[in-house]
């Protein structure tokens, strides 16, 4: 659980909390996250970029060898221990808060903001991509929306949301730095 300190303390000396970008595939987080690390001189980490070097695999061959529920666990890991703890901006994947438990984990270790699009602003943005083990099926609007309905509750809770539907990835980038320097500004790591 986070901690807030008084205000009227000087945080110069404190590190700066990492930022968690979570939301639903095709809502920008990797592109949003890039732009927001550069500006704040912060590092970037993509969780299943992380996840993937790790493996030395594409999430792809994780889901169609080990399955999905193998996957969960080495996103579990990436939270828990798999990262550093401050300075940088964290693109979550998707079905990562959808886990037990890992919503509150992140929100214990920095500010969370949710990205959220339109289901056909998700399709626009991802057809074509082999590379998303969840839509590789036949009919990837309509699984699409089933994942948005299930994951909705959850996204709904994790942080502040800004939509990204017909926003440019500056103004998106922008939006978020305001929201993170906000909440940044009170944070203090739990010990």
């Amino acid at each position: 659980m986070k901690s807030w300190r008084n205000p009227m303390i000087s945080n110069r000396n404190q590190a700066k909390p990492n930022l968690y970008l979570v939301g639903f595939m095709g809502t920008g987080k990797s592109a949003v996250g890039r732009s927001v690390a550069e500006r704040l001189k912060y590092r970037f980490l993509d969780s299943d970029r992380a996840i993937e070097e790790k493996e030395g695999r594409e999430i792809r061959q994780i889901f169609d060898t080990e399955g999905e529920a193998f996957f969960r666990k080495l996103e579990k890991s990436f939270v828990e221990s798999g990262h550093p703890k401050a300075s940088c901006v964290v693109s979550c994947g998707g079905g990562l808060i959808a886990q037990q438990g890992m919503l509150k984990k992140i929100r214990s270790l920095g500010p969370v903001v949710c990205l959220l699009a339109s289901p056909e602003t998700v399709y626009e943005r991802i057809k074509g991509n082999k590379k998303r083990p969840l839509l590789n099926v036949e009919d990837p609007m309509s699984r699409i929306c089933e994942l948005l309905s299930e994951r909705e509750p959850i996204y709904k809770k994790a942080g502040t949301e800004v939509l990204t539907d017909g926003r440019t990835i500056s103004d998106i980038a922008s939006h978020v730095i305001r929201i993170y320097r906000s909440e940044a500004r009170f944070w203090k790591a739990d010990s």
